[in-house]
């Protein structure tokens, strides 16, 4: 059975539509013209427990509205969600229990508090055991380092130790499902690294099944197996990261370090050139012809280095949004 189950999602908001001008403001005291927005549209997949899923597209795509009506916090205008057996906009208590929601542009640590106060009342507030609290929290406390910052007021934290902190208040009692929503935003590329080897290791050792949007490709291609693809609230593509490279890069990329000088036009009948310097190119050629070509090139060149490289997963996903 899934733990996460989403059948024709559906979330619409109706928005207020001013017409321009002062006359248009006048107008609008009187009458209101409302139309109908579609955040998302059809939307269905279901993830096993323990699966680290990735969430992606663009702003505006409905990835975080798709969350919210995950983690109960929106009810959906149609369609069916289930999350751990439970429907989360009914907020059961044993379902809040066994979720958490992080957001990177969200707070839930009190600001003129240290961090540890947030830590006690989240204990009390999921009734973890006083051992269990301790024991949990000593494991995350080192884990991420932050031993030396728990009694310090929040608002003197450096972004990175406050997101830590925050991590650890959302996970204090073991949740079976984590949404993390844009976690790693702002923070340098070495705190980056640092919170996705402390989400890979908790999500292996507690087998809890995460969910995890976010801007920077790189934290889904270390974290994320498995990625589902949204832009203007439908589903684009569900499946492993791997296979977006092979359904959607039709291109593979031959880097060549020559021995010698090579003439541009000597190069350009391999393929489209997408870097070109006497000594060093790399051209575009289709996938299937990538192999053939770079043993030309070996034939005709005197080749010091020659390799053939996917293209960046930026790239890809791009291409996805913008060729759909």
């Amino acid at each position: 059975m899934s733990v996460i189950s989403v059948q024709n999602l559906v979330k619409n908001y109706k928005a207020y539509k001013k017409e321009p001008g002062f006359f248009g403001a006048v107008k609008s005291l009187y009458s209101r013209n409302y139309e109908l927005i579609s955040a998302v549209s059809d939307v269905s997949f279901e993830i096993e427990e323990g699966e680290l899923v990735g969430f992606i597209g663009p702003n505006g795509a409905g990835k975080t509205t798709t969350l919210k009506c995950l983690s109960g916090l929106l009810y959906p205008s149609r369609g069916k969600v289930n999350v751990l057996g439970f429907d989360p906009w009914k907020r059961e208590d044993k379902f809040l229990k066994q979720i958490s929601l992080i957001m990177g542009q969200k707070n839930q640590l009190w600001w003129d508090l240290p961090p540890i106060e947030s830590f006690l009342l989240n204990k009390e507030i999921y009734g973890i055991p006083d051992k269990q609290f301790k024991e949990t929290l000593l494991q995350l406390s080192e884990l991420l380092d932050i031993e030396d910052v728990l009694n310090v007021q929040v608002r003197k934290l450096s972004l990175g130790q406050r997101m830590k902190c925050e991590l650890v208040a959302a996970i204090l009692h073991n949740p079976r499902v984590l949404f993390l929503d844009e976690p790693t935003i702002g923070l340098d590329v070495v705190m980056q690294k640092n919170l996705r080897d402390f989400i890979r290791e908790f999500n292996g050792k507690y087998n809890s099944t995460v969910i995890l949007t976010s801007h920077y490709m790189e934290d889904v291609k270390q974290l994320c197996k498995r990625v589902i693809i949204i832009d203007h609230g439908k589903l684009l593509f569900d499946g492993n990261l791997s296979d977006i490279i092979k359904k959607y890069a039709t291109k593979k990329f031959i880097k060549v370090l020559f021995e010698k000088d090579v003439e541009r036009k000597e190069i350009e009948k391999f393929g489209k050139i997408h870097a070109y310097k006497p000594a060093e190119s790399i051209i575009a050629v289709n996938r299937e012809d990538a192999p053939s070509v770079a043993a030309e090139m070996l034939k005709q060149f005197v080749i010091e280095d020659i390799n053939i490289e996917e293209p960046d997963i930026e790239d890809v996903i791009r291409d996805v949004f913008t060729n759909k």
